[in-house]
């Protein structure tokens, strides 16, 4: 028989202890529930009270409270963006408008365009307060007998249907489609690049030294192995990087009597001439090999300088050279880790090392520049060179085979783009590439938006330039098939010529334009879902970056007019494709090991010169301070972003009237992006 457990006896047993007490309750308020279940015993049982009066009254003082805080904080935020702007732009120059030059057809078409959308969005205002247009339905009644028409004006409103149901709306049709082809073609190009990188981070494919290739000697003695290095340092007028730059090449871990460093300065400020040239000597007195060039006529700029400096009668007695722009700062060991890869490769042109930022997180454009540059670097430059030995050098930090450079046909001063131009011609000579992703080489970034523009319409017109010049000798070459057309189908046209045609004529022509066409309407998967997809893949290699997708976003379609201008003046020869404009830098430190050893070594320069020798020095430095005393920071006005900010911000006006969710905020957050840049409120002020 099973136990019995009957707890009723101790249950009794333990209400009955201690004294009974008697509640006596008066007019007592109950109710009784009838218990059909036994689950329904414990259901929530339905309020028979409501709350007073006094209770809603708090409850409302307490809300409205609330929301009084919300929008105070709101207004707060609001006065204090306005107030900011007033400040920026209160130091704008009466001059400090961007000059438009050759370049003013782009914005004489988006002003065009701007006009034109103003006055079709009064039009169709006016024809709603008469009655005759509906802005969420684009299939309107088109009246087909002369009895329906009531004014002159409706005559013209009948007629604008008519003109954009037949004319209007096909071929705007056609090319969105078109572009959407395009900005898919890239997508799928863009997710080719990203499997790539992960199955050369899934297999650690990586180039390799195979053994120890020099001795570990004493690099201060005489290193037979080691192999003669030449070390370039071109510069123009860069006052704020040109000492931290030769400190770091001139602390190179490399025999001395093995290695040269031209500093070639390019600089027509005869004081930043006098500080350079006074770096130099401070340096050479250490017993650094190291010489001062500078070029009395500066022609083709930075190609120009590298050619005067490779024609030196010296230069045949080393194999290689590394090259570092003026704000760049290797590591000691730069070359130990760069060099030795040209061992027993003699097919082996270049080794391109990355670039490491220090003022990444200086401001938010700095920060989406570092998106965009990671990627590059972690994803297209490192899959490139895995996968097809070839990539675009970025023009420093780098260390070429100077036979490649002399069989290539030397630096070429016909492009702004030097580095593509002998990338190029090296690869169509046989040689291969080699990209180190773990050897970094720290630089700076532009922290201003007119440098970064100036830069970026450099880095995008030059390309079209160059594929105008060799796509004839690409043609003509003995490289394999794929190779060809890789350069031509990839290198050139999907990734220079079609990124930003698509991008500048989807997002910020038709876009705009079909809010005013309701029949051309662009689909909700091209303007968000494709779109966002694509940034998530781009910060991948900068994942700290992820809570800046929808700004990245934003800022890259802003870009995209920039770009668009630069590719159409390099590639029909138009405005200033030829205009080489040197990036302002800012000279901001790098590690602070790298700054003390700096300090370390200019302790030990002033012991070794000699007194007259540290007076012209203390000169120069005090010079130095003066010419960098503070001068006002102004704002720039570019008016072709405005002009767009406008277009946009009007498109999203149509858009909202018509009830467009997902394309009126595109519209307002784009058209806003593009008014912050305008009106250069992104970065920081140009001095």
């Amino acid at each position: 028989m099973a136990p019995r457990f009957d707890f009723s006896d101790l249950w009794g047993k333990e209400t009955r202890r201690g004294t009974p007490v008697v509640v006596k309750m008066e007019n007592p308020k109950y109710s009784i529930v009838e218990v059909e279940e036994p689950d329904d015993a414990f259901q929530p049982m339905e309020k028979s009270r409501g709350k007073n009066a006094k209770q809603v009254t708090w409850v409302l003082l307490l809300k409205a409270h609330k929301a009084v805080g919300c929008l105070t904080w709101l207004a707060t935020l609001f006065w204090s963006l306005l107030g900011s702007v007033k400040r920026r732009l209160s130091s704008t120059h009466p001059l400090g408008s961007e000059r438009l030059g050759r370049d003013r057809w782009l914005f004489t078409a988006i002003k065009l365009f701007l006009v034109a959308s103003l006055v079709i969005l009064g039009f169709e205002l006016v024809a709603y307060f008469r009655g005759w247009h509906y802005f969420k339905n684009p299939n309107l009644h088109i009246p087909i007998s002369k009895l329906e028409i009531q004014s002159l004006f409706h005559l013209l409103y009948v007629g604008w249907l008519s003109l954009r149901a037949d004319y209007i709306a096909p071929p705007i049709k056609a090319l969105s489609k078109f572009c959407i082809v395009l900005f898919l073609v890239q997508s799928v190009d863009r997710l080719v690049l990203c499997l790539g990188c992960f199955w050369i981070k899934y297999k650690k494919i990586k180039p390799r030294i195979n053994d120890e290739p020099f001795r570990n000697d004493d690099v201060e003695g005489s290193g037979s192995e080691y192999p003669m290095v030449l070390v370039q340092i071109p510069m123009c007028n860069e006052r704020e990087v040109y000492e931290q730059s030769i400190s770091a090449v001139c602390q190179l871990d490399w025999p001395k009597d093995r290695m040269l460093i031209q500093v070639l300065d390019d600089s027509d400020d005869e004081s930043i001439q006098q500080l350079i040239r006074a770096e130099v000597t401070k340096w050479s007195q250490t017993g650094v090999n190291i010489i001062y060039r500078h070029r009395l006529v500066r022609t083709g700029y930075k190609a120009g300088n590298l050619k005067s400096a490779m024609s030196c009668d010296y230069v045949e007695a080393y194999e290689f050279v590394a090259i570092f722009d003026a704000d760049f700062q290797p590591n000691s060991d730069f070359l130990k880790l760069t060099v030795p890869h040209f061992k027993e490769k003699p097919d082996l042109g270049l080794v391109q090392a990355r670039w490491a930022f220090v003022n990444k997180d200086e401001n938010l454009l700095t920060r989406l520049q570092n998106i965009n540059l990671c990627f590059h670097f972690e994803v297209e430059q490192q899959v490139n060179g895995v996968f097809l030995n070839f990539f675009g050098f970025n023009g420093t930090a780098g260390v070429w085979r100077i036979k490649a450079l002399e069989e290539s046909g030397g630096w070429l001063e016909r492009t702004t783009v030097e580095d593509m131009d002998i990338a190029v011609r090296a690869h169509l000579h046989g040689w291969k590439f080699i990209y180190l992703n773990d050897v970094k080489v720290l630089c700076e970034v532009p922290e201003s938006y007119e440098a970064y523009k100036k830069q970026q319409h450099r880095w995008h017109s030059g390309p079209m330039q160059l594929f105008r010049l060799c796509l004839r000798a690409i043609l003509t070459s003995k490289i394999a098939m794929w190779k060809k057309a890789n350069l031509i189908l990839l290198f050139f046209l999907l990734r220079k010529l079609i990124l930003p045609f698509y991008s500048f004529t989807l997002f910020c022509v038709i876009l705009p334009i079909t809010m005013f066409v309701p029949e051309a309407e662009l689909p909700v998967w091209v303007i968000c879902y494709v779109p966002i997809f694509m940034s998530l893949l781009n910060i991948l290699p900068a994942p700290k970056s992820f809570p800046f997708v929808v700004p990245y976003l934003l800022f890259e379609n802003t870009m995209s007019v920039t770009k668009f201008n630069a590719m159409v003046s390099g590639l029909f020869q138009l405005g200033s494709s030829y205009e080489w404009i040197v990036t302002k830098k800012a000279g901001r430190s790098s590690e602070s090991d790298l700054l003390g050893l700096t300090d370390k070594e200019t302790k030990k320069i002033t012991r070794a010169v000699s007194d007259s020798e540290l007076s012209e020095i203390s000169q120069v430095e005090e010079q130095k301070k003066q010419s960098v005393s503070a001068k006002k920071k102004t704002n720039k006005i570019f008016h072709k972003e405005l002009a767009l900010a406008f277009l946009l911000l009007t498109a999203a006006v149509r858009s909202l009237l018509a009830s467009q969710g997902v394309h009126f905020y595109f519209l307002l957050f784009q058209g806003l992006t593009f008014l912050l840049v305008g009106l250069d409120l992104i970065g920081e002020q140009m001095s």
